[in-house]
C-alpha cells in the first residue's frame, strides 16, 4: 500500500504560540493539540508525540499501549514541573498497516475518511457538549455556542490513566484520511472540508488549503492538518470492509457508476430529484457561476446546469491559489452557500487587486 502524505500547522490569527503538533513519519501519523497555557500546551503535545514515536520505533507494545505510555509521560512531567502543572493534550494517531488503518484517539482532535465523495467522521469528540448532545440535552446547533463547548472530558496527561478509543479500518484505493485539530473543525464546516478535500488532488495542497480556510474564517486557534492519500498496489491484502454508505459523490468514477444507471434507466425520478439537491460553484464561459447538479458528464449528458452566471471574472478567481481548482467545481451545501462562496471569491479578487496596486518602494 502506497501513501502520499501532506501536513500543515499554523499558529492562527489570535494565539501567541502554537500548542499543536503532528507526526508524519510513515507508517505513523498523528495530531496533538496541547492545553495548559502556551508553554504547558506545547510541552504536552510534543512530549506525547515524542513518546509515541519513540515507543513505536522501539516496538514497545500495541498502539494503545503507546498512547497510555504517552499519557503517563505527560502526567508525570506535569507533576514534576510547576511551570507546566495541569497541562494535557489531545491525541489522534493512525498507523498504516498492509491490511488497513489502525486508529487511536483521545480528546477532540478528529479523524475523517473521504471516500467516494462522502466525508465520514471516524472519531468521537470527548467533550462535555458532545455528551450532552448524545444524551439529548442540547442540539448540535446549541453546542456550537455553548459556554462550555471547549471542556474536555478525556485528554492525555490530566489523569494517571486514560481510556483510549481504538478502531481498525480497511482502506480502499483512492481513500483520503484527514487528521486535524479542533482549530480546523471549529472554524469551517464538514461541508467545506469535503469540498476542499474533493477538489484538491494533492495531499499537501489539501492540508495547506484547509489551514488557509480556517484562518480565513477567523483562525481563533492553532490549526493542524495531516492528509493521507491511499494507493493500493498489486499484492496488497484485499480490503475486508465494505465501502462506506453512499452520499454525495464527487469522485468521477463513483458518480459515473451511480448516476449512469439513472441516465440509462431514464425512468428513475429519484435520480433527477437527487441531482436537484446538489450545488456547486464553477466556471461558465469567462465567469464564475452557480450550478445545480454535479460537475460530471455521462455519455455526453451533463449532470448539471447553470443556475446563475455572475459577472465575476473566472480567470481572476483562478489566479488566486485558493480558488485554482474552481473549474473542477467547488461543492457546497445549498444555493445560499454557493452565493456566500461567490462573495468570498469577489472579496479575494478585490484583495489581490488592491495588493497589486500598492506602490513599490
Amino acid at each position: 500500500m502506497k501513501i502520499a502524505a501532506g501536513a500543515a500547522t499554523d499558529i492562527g490569527r489570535v494565539r501567541e504560540g502554537n500548542e499543536d503538533g503532528y507526526l508524519a513519519e510513515h507508517p505513523l501519523y498523528a495530531v496533538a493539540d496541547g492545553m495548559g497555557g502556551h508553554r504547558g500546551g506545547e510541552v504536552a503535545s510534543q512530549l506525547a508525540l515524542e513518546t509515541l514515536e519513540t515507543g513505536f520505533e522501539g516496538g514497545r507494545g500495541s498502539l494503545v499501549d503507546l498512547v497510555e505510555d504517552a499519557n503517563r509521560a505527560v502526567f508525570a512531567r506535569s507533576g514534576e514541573d510547576r511551570a507546566v502543572s495541569g497541562m494535557g493534550t489531545t491525541l489522534t494517531a493512525a498507523v498504516v498497516r498492509p491490511d488497513g488503518l489502525e486508529l487511536v484517539h483521545v480528546g477532540d482532535s478528529r479523524a475523517y475518511l473521504l471516500r467516494g465523495g462522502t466525508l465520514r467522521l471516524l472519531t468521537e469528540d470527548h467533550t462535555l457538549v458532545n455528551r450532552m448532545i448524545r444524551a439529548g440535552e442540547i442540539s448540535a446547533d446549541e453546542a456550537e455556542v455553548h459556554p462550555h463547548r471547549n471542556v474536555l472530558l478525556r485528554s492525555l496527561g490530566t489523569e494517571p490513566d486514560v481510556q483510549v478509543d481504538e478502531q481498525r479500518l480497511a482502506l480502499l484505493d483512492g481513500d483520503r484520511v484527514i487528521l486535524c485539530s479542533d482549530g480546523l473543525t471549529n472554524m469551517i464546516t464538514e461541508e467545506q472540508i469535503l469540498a476542499i478535500g474533493s477538489a484538491t488532488p494533492d495531499p499537501q495542497g489539501t492540508a495547506d488549503r484547509l489551514v488557509k480556510a480556517a484562518n480565513r474564517a477567523g483562525g481563533i486557534d492553532n490549526i493542524t492538518v495531516v492528509v493521507l492519500d491511499v494507493r493500493r498496489e498489486e499484492g496488497d491484502p484485499p480490503p475486508v470492509e465494505p465501502p462506506a454508505r453512499q452520499g454525495r459523490s464527487v469522485r468521477r468514477t463513483i458518480v459515473i457508476a451511480a448516476i449512469g444507471v439513472v441516465v440509462l434507466a431514464a425512468a428513475l425520478t429519484a435520480g433527477r430529484a437527487w441531482l436537484d439537491t446538489r450545488w456547486y460553484v464553477g466556471v461558465s464561459g469567462e465567469h464564475v457561476a452557480v450550478f445545480q447538479g454535479i460537475p460530471v458528464s455521462v455519455l455526453g449528458f451533463d449532470l448539471s446546469h447553470v443556475d446563475l452566471e455572475t459577472s465575476v471574472d473566472a480567470a481572476a478567481a483562478q489566479a488566486i491559489p485558493f480558488w485554482s481548482a474552481l473549474a473542477d467545481g467547488v461543492n457546497v451545501e445549498s444555493r445560499d452557500a454557493a452565493l456566500d462562496t461567490i462573495a468570498a471569491i469577489e472579496a479575494d479578487i478585490a484583495t489581490a487587486e488592491a495588493a497589486e496596486e500598492q506602490p513599490t518602494r
